[in-house]
């Protein structure tokens, strides 16, 4: 029987009007991957910042036992020096530090005088950077790397401080499928190496794959711990909906009428190397009614044909027509693009989509002002009405339309840029990654949302890297690569074989 590093007995964490943990236990054997996996919201990140001392003994309930010995972690500090290591979801990385710089912050190489010994410094991060398969040169600036490489120096700068037992929370979760490989290859080659590994996901392939043991936390509370040999994602989908998802997408019957939005010719030059198209003569059309998917890989050009259409330009040069009900409209910003009925949900919903310091309300209304105006001044009222409205129709889980928007997961984020866009009352409906980041559940809800916006006789257009989900929601699909449209089929005809080989199509040289 494996020994146990790590026992938390009986954690509850509670927030003002919110138990966000309930009476929960949970174990580690040592050397093992044990996956936490639950709805976003369940509890998952709440539970390893008490491990972590984020949130500090006295603020919780319970007892923490790790190493044999009962453990009162204060702070990051406390847990960092019995080799306890959390790597957030947001990273922490200081963008104009070099890579070394980042690696040993607070955990400084020191040479005589107290002085950093520079080449201490690079030498050593080096040596980690090696470790962890990173060819990047210590000196380079943080900003310069991809995510992809700033989660593997996040990883190096773990063990420079010993690491023992590492959390990593959703570490796949603005990762490529290529970047997202490597780091879980990475993960359990630590494990060879004698580290205990933590790791909070929602993507169940990711769980399958290295995952030696599987916890399931649903609303606070302990569900069940699955070994390995026992693990199915009907099992775990089960467990943390508290019911069967036998179809993953809600039952659609398409209700499509006339033409809504008709692209001609849209072509778009990247916004810093003009010489570059990304964007290119590309026609597409959706009806009223209508779920329309793009398929396409990374760099296909998906987002920047969004983008542009909706006013995006940002110097780039574009050219093209669209129609809207015949009518040729313009869309060369975005008040343009809304004025005329279109609405894009962005992929990146914390950069663009939100102000994640603001509340709810002001996040629902802000495309929306002049609906809302009462002479020069913005309504107050009828904006609370009109959020809690939303709040309510759309299932957003917060006690009331002032709590800042940060402070929701991931699919109530996301049902509140949908919100935000569905009160613009758009004719057509941009969707650009609308379940990423969000567990089984939300996509659920999220899926029921975009059917019932297309019963309403919207035009949607759906971009996802999923190809699953393309195929189990739209009811017609482009599939787009090197910025071209290289075919289009209606679902019916939408296996994933031939969508992909449409999808890896190279353009004529």
């Amino acid at each position: 029987m494996s020994e146990t590093i790590l026992e938390m007995r009986g954690i509850t964490k509670t927030f003002p009007g919110v138990k966000a943990l309930s009476n929960v236990n949970f174990s580690v054997a040592r050397g093992e991957i044990h996956a936490i996996c639950g709805e976003n919201g369940a509890g998952k990140s709440t539970l390893m910042k008490v491990l972590s001392g984020v949130y500090p003994h006295g603020t919780y309930d319970g007892e923490i036992h790790y190493a044999g010995d009962v453990v009162e972690f204060k702070n990051l500090r406390d847990s960092e020096a019995r080799g306890i290591v959390i790597i957030h979801q947001e990273l922490a990385l200081s963008p104009h530090l070099s890579i070394a710089e980042n690696i040993f912050l607070n955990n400084e190489r020191k040479g005589a005088g107290g002085l950093i010994d520079w080449n201490q410094t690079n030498f050593e991060a080096g040596k980690l950077l090696k470790r962890v398969g990173l060819r990047e040169n210590p000196t380079t600036k943080a900003k310069q790397i991809g995510v992809g490489k700033q989660q593997l120096v996040e990883i190096a700068k773990a063990l420079s401080k010993e690491v023992k037992l590492l959390i990593l929370d959703e570490p796949t979760a603005a990762l490529n499928d290529e970047d997202s490989d490597h780091l879980l290859d990475l993960i359990l080659s630590l494990r060879e190496q004698g580290i205990t590994s933590i790791i909070i996901s929602h993507k169940l392939n990711e769980i399958k794959k290295v995952a030696d043991t599987v916890t399931v936390i649903r609303d606070g509370k302990t569900i069940e711990t699955i070994a390995k040999a026992d693990v199915t994602e009907d099992r775990i989908i089960k467990d943390m909906v508290g019911r069967d998802l036998e179809h993953r997408y809600p039952d659609h019957e398409p209700q499509i009428g006339e033409e809504l939005l008709r692209v001609e010719d849209w072509t778009a030059h990247h916004p810093q190397d003009p010489s570059r198209v990304v964007v290119d003569n590309v026609s597409l059309n959706v009806r009223a009614g209508e779920i329309v998917g793009i398929a396409g890989l990374m760099g296909a050009g998906r987002t920047e044909f969004a983008m542009s259409l909706f006013g995006h330009s940002y110097g780039s040069r574009i050219s093209g027509k669209v129609f809207l009900r015949g009518r040729e409209i313009k869309t060369r910003t975005v008040a343009e693009a809304i004025d005329n009925g279109l609405a894009y949900a962005t992929e990146d919903r914390k950069t663009y989509g939100l102000n994640l310091i603001e509340d709810i309300k002001r996040n629902i209304s802000m495309a929306s002002l002049k609906k809302l105006e009462k002479g020069v001044l913005v309504d107050d009222n009828e904006e609370f009405k009109v959020a809690n409205e939303y709040r309510k129709s759309m299932n957003i889980k917060a006690p009331n339309v002032l709590v800042p928007t940060g402070k929701l997961s991931g699919g109530n984020q996301q049902k509140v840029v949908l919100s935000k866009w569905i009160y613009s009352d758009p004719e057509v409906l941009i969707l650009d990654e609308p379940t990423r980041g969000i567990d089984v559940g939300a996509k659920y809800e999220i899926y029921t949302i975009i059917n019932k916006l297309a019963a309403a006789g919207k035009g949607i257009i759906v971009i996802s890297s999923e190809l699953p989900e393309l195929l189990g929601i739209s009811d017609r699909v482009y599939a787009l690569s090197e910025g071209r449209i290289t075919g289009e089929m209606p679902i019916g005809e939408a296996t994933p074989e031939n969508v992909l080989k449409l999808m890896t199509m190279e353009k004529p040289r």
